[in-house]
């Protein structure tokens, strides 16, 4: 019986040795590696892997891929180009498998889709600077349940307080919009809301105030995996055949009342705003219709604005609005966005009927890229003159 244990006793510590000697063998991998000019280097261990590459937003408008090189360590590896300041998305393609970069713990989820995230900046003034987390005074960013008589339902939005927010002074509010398929994680997430509004503000180009980002899909309470509908896989397109009480445009007064009540507000006109993006670029367009003097500031941003030739009804609510005179109408898109024919339809309607806005052009299509600068701009416009 003692051989036995014995046998055992040197069993066991040979199998940790030989476990110890192959943890010693596996390679130290860190991955991504931003470099002081702009590169990027990606690295990915599986010896064992006979094709791997890595695609991500590292040019303007379409994704590119780029393959990956095996170094007999079993460590695969790429450099990218020189980068501009940015956040990038990215995932690996391991034979095949699209994948997280096991060794990038900062992952978004778009919808259903996963994907690793990185920033370059390379001084305080440039885009990645304005995204990242910066040793400035920094919001409050909390998770808020209301209740929605409109709709018959409690449901969830994000709110961001500026670091000024004691509870005694009023602060205008933005209230800003997802598009198909986000959520109220979306803009705090995918956008960088409460990074540029921190940097915004601690730098004096914007003015402290309150950010609402509600849900923006009446038939789901909150995001997926946060109402009592589960853990259901995201597709964009949840739950819609059981329809709505009512659409986002007609409850939305719901979520501004419980903001004028909960908050320190400033619920004058002149001290709100309301923005979105694609989907919620065109709730933006349709509650300027409804609540026109309830908003002084309104942003397009690819927005998907519908507009109803010969509809009086229509007519008559944009003639309303434009008569009330907002301090800002304004409409940004990029130039291969696949809604700029929608948007050149829109302005043309606003430019035959004298209709006051602003426009904003610039290169890419449908992306984060190009809504996180709408933000920025559009942010800095605001409650100037309160």
């Amino acid at each position: 019986m003692k051989r036995f244990f014995v046998f055992l006793g040197c069993f066991a510590v040979f199998t940790a040795a030989f476990a110890q000697q192959a943890l010693g063998q596996r390679p130290k991998v860190q991955s991504p590696v931003v470099h002081d000019d702009g590169t990027v280097t990606f690295n990915f261990y599986d010896p064992t892997a006979q094709q791997v590459s890595v695609t991500g937003d590292f040019e303007e408008i379409h994704p590119s891929t780029l393959p990956m090189t095996r170094q007999e360590n079993g460590v695969w590896t790429v450099t990218t180009r020189p980068l501009n300041a940015e956040l990038y998305s990215y995932s690996l393609n391991v034979d095949g498998q699209r994948v997280i970069d096991p060794s990038n713990s900062y992952v978004n989820r778009d919808i259903s889709t996963l994907s690793n995230i990185f920033i370059v900046t390379k001084n305080s003034g440039d885009k990645g600077h304005l995204y990242q987390v910066n040793d400035v005074p920094h919001g409050t960013l909390s998770r808020v349940w209301y209740n929605s008589p409109t709709l018959g339902k409690q449901r969830r939005m994000t709110v961001y307080l500026p670091a000024a927010y004691d509870g005694t002074r009023r602060f205008p509010v933005l209230y800003l919009l997802h598009g198909h398929g986000g959520d109220e994680t979306a803009w705090s997430d995918l956008g960088r809301a409460s990074q540029i509004m921190d940097n915004l503000i601690a730098g004096g180009k914007a003015v402290p105030m309150i950010v609402v980002m509600p849900n923006g899909n009446p038939t789901c309470d909150a995001a997926p995996g946060w109402w009592h509908e589960g853990m259901y896989t995201p597709d964009g397109n949840a739950f819609n055949e059981r329809g709505a009480k009512a659409t986002m445009e007609e409850s939305f007064m719901d979520i501004v009342n419980y903001i004028d009540s909960h908050y320190r507000t400033d619920a004058r006109r002149e001290a709100r705003a309301v923005a979105g993006l694609s989907m919620g670029g065109g709730h933006t367009f349709g509650i300027a219709r409804l609540y026109p003097e309830s908003f002084d500031y309104y942003g397009l941003m690819s927005a998907a604005a519908r507009l109803r030739p010969g509809d009086a009804v229509f007519d008559s609510q944009m003639a309303r609005l434009f008569a009330s005179k907002p301090k800002l109408y304004w409409i940004a898109i990029g130039k291969e966005d696949f809604l700029m024919n929608m948007n050149v339809e829109l302005r043309k309607y606003l430019d035959n009927n004298r209709f006051s806005y602003e426009y904003y052009e610039n290169d890419g299509g449908h992306l984060w890229r190009n809504w996180r600068i709408y933000l920025t701009l559009f942010a800095q416009r605001l409650f100037q003159d309160l």
